[in-house]
């Protein structure tokens, strides 16, 4: 045998053994592979079924001073409620006259609407009215010559100088005379009439303060569009501020439970220490759909609530109207035997 042919089988015999090598490798490491793979994913699933921590409370919730008692969530408005100022008419905003935070009264201008089209069109109902009176000057002047004439006829003691035919015609001129002042008048208060309309429309295009109070807030600007009737957002929100109520919504289901006469206090959302001893107002007896909602994942929306006012003093605690607060109402232990005779 030749050397060539040594070296190639030799070649041969390390091929081979490089193969059973390689293949006694991925014998044990695929396997080995698959327990890893096993493991990571065993691993990843029970730390993925790990509960999450519960955080912890930026503030401790307040709690009810009573044994029993009443929860509700309460809502800060002014006393004559938080009014929506609106306009009666649409147009072009000219000019805010208040600021958030002014002390207005009542009747004093809140914004202006662009009156340019309503000062040309008094313009013209002036001149209308103008052009009346003097028609009525024109007519009273008329039926004065006809007189004249008519007296002068009727003064002829001589029939034959002047006909019949004349003389009709002459008392004839009077009447007719006496109707077109008559006409001339009704035109002059249908002008005064259209001049007091235009007038009232341009009155109508400054918004005034319907109550003493304060500017709680400005959504419009000059030049921004003012539409009248319903909208999302007021144009201005005004309010009397010297004394505040808490609306309080109580749900349908402890309505039953609610007594007028029984002590209430409200904590400050996000710092119970902020306390403030409640006083009846009024109850809006309407019971209606609820609106206010805490943001709590437990609370229920469909149900309906009776809405208590209370007021407080403004110094117990510095709140701003729209602040929610935590209201607890007093509440009697009633019994099997008396649950269906509260006392209202």
């Amino acid at each position: 045998m030749s050397s060539g042919e040594d070296k190639a089988i030799a070649s041969i015999f390390d091929i081979n053994r490089s193969f059973l090598k390689t293949a006694m490798t991925l014998k044990y490491l695929l396997p080995l592979l698959a327990l890893l793979g096993f493991a990571f994913a065993s691993y990843t699933v029970v730390k993925s079924n790990k509960p999450m921590p519960v955080a912890a409370a930026v503030a401790e919730p307040a709690f009810a001073p009573f044994s029993s008692y009443i929860a509700g969530s309460g809502i800060v408005e002014a006393k004559s409620q938080n009014i929506a100022v609106g306009t009666p008419l649409d147009g072009i905003v000219d000019r805010i006259a208040v600021k958030v935070g002014d002390n207005v009264k009542a009747g004093m201008p809140l914004f202006y609407l662009d009156d340019r089209q309503t000062g040309a069109e008094l313009v013209v109902k002036r001149a209308d009215l103008a052009k009346a009176r003097a028609d009525v000057g024109v007519a009273k002047a008329t039926i004065n010559e006809a007189l004249s004439l008519s007296q002068m006829a009727q003064a002829v003691t001589d029939k034959r100088a002047i006909s019949g035919e004349e003389l009709l015609k002459r008392n004839n001129a009077v009447q007719i005379a006496k109707a077109k002042l008559d006409s001339a008048a009704a035109l002059v208060q249908q002008a005064e009439a259209a001049l007091l309309s235009t007038q009232t429309t341009q009155n109508r295009l400054v918004v005034r303060a319907p109550v003493d109070g304060q500017v709680l807030q400005v959504n419009i600007r000059p030049g921004e569009f003012a539409s009248a009737g319903f909208l999302n957002t007021p144009l201005l929100v005004l309010g009397n501020l010297q004394q505040l109520h808490v609306r309080v919504d109580i749900d349908e289901n402890d309505a039953w439970r609610f007594v007028k006469s029984n002590k209430a206090v409200a904590y400050l959302r996000g710092n119970r220490q902020f306390k403030a001893d409640l006083t009846l107002a009024y109850v809006e007896p309407f019971v209606v759909p609820k609106k206010s909602l805490t943001g709590d994942s437990t609370e229920r929306v469909d149900t309906r609530v009776l809405q208590a006012l209370y007021s407080f003093d403004r110094q117990q605690i510095p709140v701003y109207v729209g602040q929610q607060m935590d209201v607890f109402i007093e509440a009697e232990n009633y019994s099997a035997d008396n649950i269906a005779e509260p006392s209202l």
